[in-house]
């Protein structure tokens, strides 16, 4: 009898960590996947270049609808979900006194209510595809802040706490919850600039790939969270030993050295 196909959905799948991960997981036998972004010519070029079944679906995760969209494309194609990737975000600088509540509010309507809604949505298949997992892809910025990127940092953080709890809420149905933490990636939407300038800075980059490569270990992997490259735990970790001493050294240099870019959207 043949092996019934894995199905994987990735967000913010048209570029950077998204593209890496559905390319990765195109690796794997008797995958088929569903890519969600808002750009359809990207998109229909991505499933094009894999070694396996992918559909695509241009939609904006911010709107109302979106998650029925979504949840409506993959029945239409699919009778299980085995892997749900939840990748999409945006990053925009300012601080709190001069961006004010606008900022933090379009933060939190794609990097938290976006992911909490469409999980919302596909869960109960996930659940009837048990098991399977869900992997969140938060941000270093969730466990450490930094100034002028307080708003992007707040969704992270508001994602992180959602996270562990989803973990332990799903794990008796199966459902594996896991999380990504990256560090400084540089992609289209977060193109770090000023850390690729120098030779030092730059030993503190990642790749999309090898973000990827985490989001399979958290995702089929099994694993609970994963910081990419795995230092960067250090600084969460410090943040709670010596919150004074973190505050110090990220008020001691530019506020603008070691944050997310401007107005980009990864999706």
């Amino acid at each position: 009898m043949p092996t019934q196909p894995k199905v994987a959905l990735v967000t913010g799948a048209s570029s950077g960590i998204g593209a890496a991960t559905a390319r990765r997981l195109a690796r794997d036998p008797g995958i088929e996947l569903v890519l969600v972004a808002r750009r359809s010519e990207l998109l229909a070029e991505l499933a094009a270049s894999l070694p396996c079944p992918a559909t695509w679906l241009a939609v904006d995760l911010t709107r109302e609808d979106a998650p029925a969209q979504v949840l409506a494309h993959v029945e239409a194609h699919h009778d299980r979900l085995d892997l749900l990737v939840n990748n999409a975000g945006a990053a925009w600088r300012g601080t709190f006194g001069e961006s004010g509540w606008a900022n933090v509010h379009r933060h939190m309507e794609l990097n938290f209510d976006a992911v909490v809604r469409l999980t919302e949505a596909l869960l109960p298949l996930l659940r009837r595809s048990a098991p399977s997992a869900i992997a969140n892809v938060a941000s270093t910025a969730g466990r450490v802040s930094r100034a002028n990127s307080g708003a992007y940092s707040a969704s992270k953080f508001a994602l992180i706490g959602w996270t562990d709890a989803l973990s332990l809420e799903e794990a008796p149905h199966g459902v594996h919850v896991g999380m990504v933490l990256p560090g400084f990636v540089p992609t289209e939407g977060f193109p770090q600039t000023e850390l690729r300038q120098k030779a030092l800075t730059r030993l503190v980059l990642s790749s999309p790939e090898k973000v990827a490569d985490a989001i399979y270990e958290v995702g089929p992997g099994g694993k609970s969270e994963r910081y990419v490259p795995r230092p960067y735990a250090l600084a969460a970790y410090l943040r709670i030993l010596s919150p004074r001493l973190v505050r110090r050294v990220l008020g001691g240099g530019s506020a603008s050295t070691f944050t997310p870019a401007a107005a980009e959207r990864h999706d």
